[in-house]
């Protein structure tokens, strides 16, 4: 069975694609055969991995649009066991080129069912980062995730943009996709010598109780850094404040995943 677990939040700059990039070259480097689906047309999370734009002929766009089949496009990274479908601009031309398709939001969730048995045979996990905004692109990633990660920034509007998000989530969840689940919160830009931060986290804990992680990811210059060196900062620097933090939240991800795993057997 293949875990596709999208990575979202409509706000821009709250760590997002950083979680879906150190997220999926974690899982990876823990031995799981892990995907990023790049959904973001700024594509920085192709970016991240070392994959620059004359790298990218064969991206999602081209997958979704049926000029080349999903496996065609994938990538392989400089992390063995990572591999990615890049994004390149033209993906933000494609809510106007399917907009007469009634099951647009079904297009990608059908790209993944149509290859599901090679899909499962080389991938442990999907991640899917989600574009800064609730888009089609943005509910077609809902459609075709199981579970979802949001990353929030331990900031003051933080909890308010939220609340936006979890309506489209329960939308999503109640007309297209029953399995959709959010698996958990994780709090990102996390500053203990700021007492704001311990604030939005016990308002967080508040209302989403123990689908909060426990882990943060705290305020570092070494997660601004690594894009532009390539690699997720785990890789760019293991032994960063930044790099702790996700690996905490990937042993702390994979600890509930197990836990999951054996209730249901």
């Amino acid at each position: 069975m293949i875990h596709i677990i999208g990575v979202i939040n409509q706000k821009g700059g709250v760590g997002k694609t950083t979680t879906a990039l150190n997220f999926g070259s974690g899982l990876a480097l823990k031995n799981f055969s892990t995907l990023i689906i790049d959904l973001d047309p700024q594509g920085n999370a192709s970016t991240g991995v070392g994959l620059d734009q004359k790298e990218r002929v064969n991206s999602i766009y081209e997958v979704l649009i049926d000029k080349i089949s999903f496996f065609d496009a994938v990538q392989k990274t400089k992390i063995n066991k990572l591999k990615i479908l890049a994004a390149t601009p033209e993906l933000s031309g494609l809510e106007t080129e399917i907009a007469n398709d009634p099951e647009k939001a079904f297009v990608l969730k059908k790209k993944i069912e149509k290859n599901y048995n090679d899909i499962t045979k080389e991938f442990n996990f999907i991640i899917i980062d989600c574009p800064p905004s609730l888009s089609l692109l943005t509910i077609m990633a809902l459609v075709a995730s199981r579970k979802l990660i949001v990353p929030l920034q331990a900031e003051f509007f933080a909890l308010e943009g939220l609340s936006q998000l979890i309506k489209t989530i329960d939308r999503i969840k109640n007309r297209l996709n029953p399995n959709l689940e959010i698996e958990g919160i994780l709090l990102t830009m996390f500053d203990k010598r700021n007492k704001l931060s311990f604030e939005v986290e016990k308002e967080a804990k508040n209302f989403f109780g123990n689908k909060v992680f426990n882990s943060k990811i705290p305020r570092n210059v070494r997660i601004s850094e690594a894009p532009s060196h390539g690699l997720p900062v785990i890789l760019y620097d293991p032994n960063s404040l930044g790099s702790q933090g996700y690996k905490e939240f990937i042993n702390e991800f994979l600890d509930r995943f197990n836990e999951t795993k054996k209730k249901v057997a």
